[in-house]
């Protein structure tokens, strides 16, 4: 059945090589290292023929793994071995990665001549097979573990180094959020979500302590700040419900002391010195959309569309977005287009088949519109034209999801500076992602 199999790390290096089969030859190696994993093209099949040998492969991290045959088989059983054979894997060492198979190289041929015979697969269950290879696996350490060994011997923080100083202690922190969304002509909200990052700008000296607050419901509710029970309406519109925000998940530098985070609910970190990012999150929950859209197509015959776009902008008057784009997109068959437009400037770019929008600054609670006539040329094709969403891109100085920074405290026990001595910045930026209007 299988007539070999190979693993290859992420250069296309060979790192296990087994043939079954005389019908496989040496050069089916090299055959699957050029033509899939060094591909210019991005190679979206698992399944690849080169010269009548079929490659079924699967990549797990950094490892790919390629079962290679002549003959006609099928294919869900050998995907299916493919997976036993990682959870096997996986079981006697740990996380497949290229330092783990080459650690291991001899107890992963064990297993194979144990697991196939001939190319047929025969045991897989890994309670049986621990019976037959008693040998153990040698796992690789993560970083975790390594800086947990190295601090323990010898004290020191990996990510700073000591006797940093500066005469002015400052520090910036950055909420840099990416709306995504998509929404219906009507203005059903059909999915949303944001994407959100913390970066930090540190330039402190000495080796501070420094605690950040933000005002997410777990946080809010330990501190008392919503005592109303679930079940009261009342809570419903009380400013402490509306005031937090619900983090679906997130991801933390290996400075942040999540011991401190599971107890405190504070994040908790001696921050490297300069750029870095402290957490990253998502949140789908009560999400503030900074623009509306509402767009209206009207065809009026075979050779004329007529679009009118209205855009809203939907936060506080005293805020201003910037750099905003909304691209509309156009027939094939367009001629021509005849654009106004109440505010900025509009063109159409007949290269991109798409009218593109163009306001460099636009205050809060302001509503402007676009108007189009579009021309079209005579076709003989029947198909009627598709209509993309309408796409935006924007910036907007405030987190659409409602995130605040409650604090941001600096301590410093061995040096002479406080929390008052330090200046401290933060700055809300809301970013366009995928914003998609329906037409």
């Amino acid at each position: 059945m299988i007539g070999g199999l190979f693993i290859y790390n992420h250069k296309g290096e060979v790192l296990i090589s087994r043939v079954y089969r005389d019908d496989i030859g040496r050069n089916a190696v090299d055959a699957f290292r050029v033509n899939v994993i060094h591909a210019r093209q991005q190679v979206r099949s698992p399944v690849t023929i080169i010269a009548r040998t079929s490659f079924f492969h699967i990549k797990r991290g950094n490892i790919w793994l390629a079962a290679a045959t002549k003959q006609n088989v099928n294919a869900t059983l050998v995907f299916e071995f493919l997976k036993k054979m990682v959870d096997v894997m996986q079981n006697y060492f740990g996380k497949m990665n290229e330092e783990n198979v080459k650690n291991n190289f001899v107890l992963i041929y064990e297993l194979l001549d144990e697991i196939l015979d001939f190319g047929y697969p025969q045991n897989t269950d890994t309670g049986i097979l621990k019976t037959f290879i008693t040998q153990l696996g040698v796992k690789s350490q993560t970083k975790e573990e390594q800086f947990q060994i190295t601090s323990q011997v010898t004290g020191q923080i990996g990510w700073r180094r000591e006797g940093i100083q500066y005469r002015r202690n400052e520090l910036f922190l950055d909420v840099l959020e990416y709306v995504n969304l998509l929404m219906s002509p009507q203005g059903q909200v059909l999915s949303a979500h944001v994407a959100g990052k913390v970066v930090i700008k540190s330039y402190l000296s000495g080796m501070p302590e420094c605690k950040f607050g933000i005002n997410d419901k777990i946080t809010m509710e330990s501190k008392g700040k919503s005592t109303l029970p679930l079940d009261d309406p009342s809570r419903l519109n009380s400013s402490a419900a509306k005031a937090s925000i619900a983090i679906d998940d997130c991801q933390f530098h290996q400075c942040v002391k999540l011991s401190k985070f599971e107890s405190e609910h504070a994040i908790s970190f001696i921050p490297p010195d300069g750029d870095f990012e402290l957490m990253r999150y998502r949140i789908t929950k009560d999400i503030s959309h900074p623009f509306r859209l509402i767009p209206l197509v009207r065809e009026v015959g075979r050779t004329k569309m007529e679009v009118k776009i209205v855009l809203k902008s939907n936060f506080k008057s005293n805020l201003i977005g910037q750099k905003i784009e909304v691209r509309i997109p156009t027939p094939l068959n367009t001629s021509g287009c005849q654009l106004i437009c109440m505010k900025g400037k509009a063109k159409y770019k007949a290269s991109e088949n798409a009218i593109v929008w163009k306001i460099k600054r636009m205050a809060g609670m302001k509503e402007t519109q676009l108007s189009a006539e579009i021309e079209l040329l005579l076709t003989d094709t029947k198909k009627k034209w598709n209509r993309p969403p309408i796409s935006m891109d924007f910036e907007v100085p405030f987190a659409p999801s409602g995130l605040k920074v409650r604090y941001l405290k600096v301590l410093e026990p061995k040096l002479n500076y406080s929390d008052h001595d330090v200046i401290k910045w933060v700055r809300y930026i809301g970013k366009s992602g995928l914003y998609e209007t329906r037409c």
